[in-house]
């Protein structure tokens, strides 16, 4: 192994490592939405709001986590989220009201998320590799926080049922806390040789002056809705429908077990034929996956075979969508820019998670929800259809 590839694979280890740990603590939240409404008699929608504010400071923070991780290195900006999400964790267990709930699992582990998730892992990951296998290397290490939620959402209900809610969520904490260690493989200084150099604002007015970029924002929009409504409210959904509570949590690991090859054969798609077009099928394939789950009778293993089709598509869309922008404007602002699509992802992320909450405690059901992720699938597919993936004027005829 050359020191180059040496250094790639200790790089990649770490990133796919920090993502399976801070990605496979979150997508067990949704497990603790009925332990903490139950002891403290809230409604869903106290949680639901935690959860969406939690996604809605993840992405406002997103761009500039980004920023300073493009510029500077990545391996400060892990840091710091690291020990923001673990503080998070640790305050969650001893959150007693609406307040405390927010600020720990709401603003805390948001801001805690945006260093060490997608945006500013993948744009380390981007620049590590060379370009012709940038979108299979991106789909490895979203594999890896995929492999995270189904390894970790067992363990976490192990924890609830042995320890409580409380004292499961400190040792998730405890967890988190390997992160800090983690991000001395992080060994990213950003270079300026992947084409002409850019200052911040050049990089934002190019891209918001594309309409491709928009176009990808949008779609990531409803990506957002989808998988937070499902990991939060699926578990209690099929609660509902009289189904035992470890169904819920082997559905959602099984959505983290296949989006593992979802993810990786995304970006190995993805190096192959149009990012944007692939991203059309796959969010008219989740239309047809949840229009089949509420029409067809819901028994354990509809649900179960719910969770391995959501589970391809779950998360395929992260290594296609920043691949786009990496082909379109460059590795030199990928973690900013992708952290401004992310934004509109956890902006979705928002209203999933809060409307399921909203409109259940209001309508008794979770109907109404569903029905409009179906109808949010075909309005990205069709946004995602006419997006050109081709390197930005700036970029042509230079190595991106």
């Amino acid at each position: 192994m050359t020191p180059v590839w040496r250094k790639s694979f200790w790089l990649m280890l770490g990133a796919s490592l920090i993502l399976f740990l801070s990605l496979g603590t979150r997508h067990g939240f949704g497990l603790f939405l009925a332990p903490m409404s139950t002891e403290f008699g809230w409604g869903r929608e106290v949680f639901a709001f935690a959860m969406a504010l939690q996604n809605l400071a993840w992405g406002i923070a997103q761009p500039f986590a980004g920023a300073l991780a493009d510029r500077f290195g990545a391996r400060s900006t892990v840091l710091a989220g690291g020990v923001l999400y673990a503080a998070g964790l640790v305050l969650m267990g001893y959150a007693d009201s609406p307040l405390s709930l927010s600020i720990s699992a709401g603003l805390l582990i948001g801001i805690g998320l945006s260093g060490t998730s997608f945006s500013v892992i993948l744009g380390v990951v981007g620049r590590a590799v060379p370009a012709e296998k940038r979108s299979v290397a991106m789909g490895i290490a979203a594999a890896a926080g995929s492999f995270g939620q189904f390894a970790m959402l067992p363990g976490t209900l192990g924890l609830i049922e042995w320890l409580g809610w409380a004292a499961a969520l400190v040792v998730l904490g405890l967890l988190a806390a390997l992160v800090v260690p983690l991000a001395a493989m992080i060994k990213d200084r950003p270079s300026v040789a992947h084409g002409p150099e850019q200052t911040l604002g050049e990089a934002l007015r190019e891209a918001c002056s594309h309409s491709g970029f928009w176009l990808l924002a949008f779609g990531f929009f409803v990506c957002g809705f989808q998988v937070v409504f499902i990991g939060v409210h699926l578990p209690s959904y099929l609660e509902d429908k009289h189904l035992p509570v470890i169904v819920g949590t082997t559905v959602l690991a099984l959505v983290g077990l296949f989006n593992v090859f979802g993810t990786y054969i995304a970006g190995w798609l993805g190096q192959r034929h149009s990012k944007p077009r692939l991203l059309s099928a796959l969010y008219l394939a989740r239309a047809v996956v949840i229009a089949l789950f509420i029409a067809l009778p819901l028994t354990v293993w509809t649900a179960y075979a719910f969770g391995i089709a959501m589970g391809l598509l779950w998360l395929s869309t992260v290594p296609l969508t920043n691949g786009a922008i990496a082909t379109m404007f460059g590795v030199r602002n990928l973690s900013m820019l992708g952290g401004i699509v992310f934004l509109f992802h956890q902006v979705g992320s928002f209203l999933g998670g809060w409307l399921g909450g909203y409109l259940f405690d209001r309508t008794g059901s979770y109907d109404l929800v569903w029905h409009i992720s179906i109808a949010l699938s075909i309005v990205a597919a069709v946004l995602n259809w006419p997006i050109r993936e081709q390197p930005a004027i700036r970029l042509q005829g230079v190595q991106a």
